[in-house]
């Protein structure tokens, strides 16, 4: 399975790359994308997308969101599947994510992490079986991410929101006024350099639930990510999630 890494100058592209030169899941970098040079030595890496001459089975994209639309582009053209592990997309790149997808196979998620992807269907499991339980997302970060909350945090709150369908986020809390019983509040927490954190809290007056995920090394995303594409290669053309990949394993 050959990649193009996009985004292989961040941390994730680094973690993605490592994986891939080791044969993870078969992966093989064949070449990089960064608005950056790169030097990437054992494949080459571009900064225009008209001059990559390689033709990827699959794009792991871990890059900004603000390049979304010049990935899908570039994808599109040439029919590659493309994975997208990158958050903080505004309505207008979710919706250019959703036309590509008519087209191509587009895979995409806000956390790679099976374990988040097993959070959120507990949290719904919890939620339905106390339907008058206040609920809470806590979630915390290193000092250097630049969305808030997480797309992960975010991610959580919509599948709940499946289950509890009148439910408003609520993002942080100041000020003064009673909860209210429709609220999901999210919190976000940046500090040090913590992988990432997601803690669901589910209370009544009489007991809470808490369930918590957290990621200890930054791989566990980049192995999701190369078993994502394992898995979008051969799909038609579609929106896929992390849990239509989960239901097929």
């Amino acid at each position: 399975m050959k990649i193009l890494i996009c985004g292989v100058g961040g941390r994730m592209g680094r973690e993605v790359a490592l994986l891939a030169l080791d044969g993870f899941r078969g992966a093989e970098a064949v070449a990089g994308f960064d608005v950056i040079p790169v030097d990437t030595r054992e494949f080459p890496s571009y900064t225009d997308w008209n001059a990559v001459r390689e033709t990827p089975d699959c794009i792991v994209d871990f890059s900004n969101h603000a390049g979304t639309a010049a990935l899908l582009d570039f994808a599109e053209a040439r029919r590659i599947p493309v994975v997208i592990a990158t958050t903080g997309h505004t309505g207008d790149e979710l919706a250019r994510i959703a036309r590509a997808a008519e087209r191509i196979p587009v895979f995409h998620s806000a956390n790679m992490s099976v374990g988040i992807a097993l959070l959120a269907e507990l949290a719904q499991q919890a939620v339905r079986a106390f339907p008058d339980a206040d609920v809470e997302i806590v979630e915390v970060h290193h000092n250097r991410k630049l969305d808030a909350p997480s797309g992960t945090a975010l991610m959580l709150a919509d599948a709940i929101r499946k289950i509890r369908t009148k439910a408003r986020l609520v993002l942080g809390r100041s000020g003064q006024g009673k909860r209210s019983p429709e609220d999901i509040g999210i919190h976000a927490v940046r500090v040090g350099n913590i992988v990432g954190n997601h803690e669901i809290i589910i209370g009544t007056d009489t007991q809470t639930i808490t369930l918590r995920h957290e990621a200890h090394s930054r791989t566990l995303f980049a192995e999701g990510a190369l078993c994502a594409a394992e898995y979008l290669i051969r799909q038609p053309a579609g929106l896929y999630r992390m849990q239509d990949m989960l239901k097929k394993a």
